[in-house]
């Protein structure tokens, strides 16, 4: 870690940005989300691959420093006094571990775009970066940051539904049903730069993470199996996937992007020996909970019924909409809570959650495994 650098107590975090150029769809996002609630300073990026047009998208944001790449960014931005304090990783899988290596181990945290990486392996050497760095990381699994979906988990830990015994979940999107050529399909469907794993690794790690967030469990093996239905595509575009859970607990996956009629139709159901959970991300501000015996029970975002966990993390009165950016924004406030407490040597309070480099590498062991037992005709994998 770089010694010697001028930390502020308080104010904006001073934040850089890797890939997210102007025709990057996800870059917006995190940059909307990092304003959101205003703790973030976007001041410095390597916007693009090509020194060209990371200038470019550089000067339309009107970034006060702008670099060619993220090796000479995390380099100068390391000795500046007032350099970035914290890094957003907007890339291609591919480029993840190398980007994030480089800002971890001169002391910069850093804010990652899921999965964490394109390879088990190198998912393994990011954690012992991760680890062996005094920065935090945050992976932005968005959906853990609903308000719903924050009150479900508090749910299940509080014991309202019993011991868990079948968790459902699904994200199916209609939007590669047929060929595509344009930028965001294109290093999506290409195994070196995304993975093994097609929907298995775009939104399937999103459905496995939200999971295992809101149930506490861990899955110890599971069976896959998973199709490329577009001729001539190298990566998956659909999967089917039965889950076993530590404890006994099992459960079911779905990840499809040739569903026709579903947009973002991430859909999750836990079912206890008490009572039972369902939670939409089309329809996020509302949680449906029924104790056996009894009828629905409807939990409204900021409503009656909503717990701490979720207040803590909505911003407006019940019956006005708030969902995918805000859910986002919100593991971005959570990160700068921890961040300001980073800078003050303290730890943030307990109440602070966001997805971690652990979380990161449970996602790509999941793709993994899921590729692994569709070659092998669907056959049980173990999780470890």
């Amino acid at each position: 870690m770089v010694t010697g650098r001028s930390e502020e107590v308080s104010g904006r975090i001073r934040l850089g940005m890797v890939g997210g150029g102007n025709d990057a769809f996800i870059g917006g996002v995190h940059r909307i989300a990092a304003r959101l609630d205003d703790k973030f300073e976007l001041v410095a990026g390597a916007l693009s691959s090509t020194p060209e047009k990371s200038r470019e998208s550089g000067e339309a944001l009107g970034l006060a420093r702008v670099y060619d790449d993220f090796k000479q960014m995390a380099i100068r931005e390391a000795r500046l006094k007032s350099g970035i304090e914290a890094v957003s990783i907007v890339t291609p899988n591919h480029v993840h571990y190398a980007a994030a290596r480089e800002f971890l181990k001169r002391g910069i945290h850093v804010i990652c775009d899921k999965p964490l990486t394109s390879t088990l392996s190198d998912a393994k050497k990011l954690v012992k970066a991760a680890e062996s760095s005094d920065a935090l990381f945050i992976l932005t699994h968005n959906y853990t940051g609903y308000p719903m979906v924050r009150q479900a988990r508090e749910m299940v830990a509080n014991g309202e539904i019993g011991k868990i015994r079948v968790v459902q979940v699904e994200y199916p999107q209609d939007w590669l049903t047929e060929q595509q050529d344009f930028k965001q399909a294109e290093w999506r469907t290409d195994p070196e730069r995304s993975g093994a794993g097609g929907s298995t690794g775009d939104i399937g790690t999103h459905a496995y993470n939200l999971a295992c967030f809101v149930t506490g469990l861990t899955a110890e093996s599971l069976a896959a199996d998973l199709q490329a239905f577009v001729p001539g595509r190298k990566v998956d575009d659909n999967a089917h996937v039965l889950l076993r859970f530590e404890g006994g607990a099992r459960g079911m996956l779905w990840s499809s992007q040739v569903a026709p009629g579903n947009e973002n139709a991430l859909r999750l159901r836990v079912y206890g020996e008490k009572g039972g959970l369902e939670w939409s991300q089309e329809d996020p501000n509302y949680l449906w909970f029924t104790p056996y015996g009894q009828p629905k029970r409807l939990i409204t975002r900021n409503g009656s019924g909503a717990g701490d966990a979720a207040n803590r993390l909505s911003r407006v009165p019940p019956g006005h909409p708030e969902g995918y950016l805000e859910g986002f924004a919100n593991i971005y406030s959570e990160a700068a809570d921890a961040i300001q407490a980073f800078r003050n040597g303290a730890s943030p309070d307990a109440s602070v959650v966001f997805p971690t480099v652990q979380d990161g590498l449970s996602g790509v062991k999941f793709v993994a495994a899921c590729v692994q037992s569709s070659a092998r005709n669907a056959a049980w994998v173990k999780l470890d």
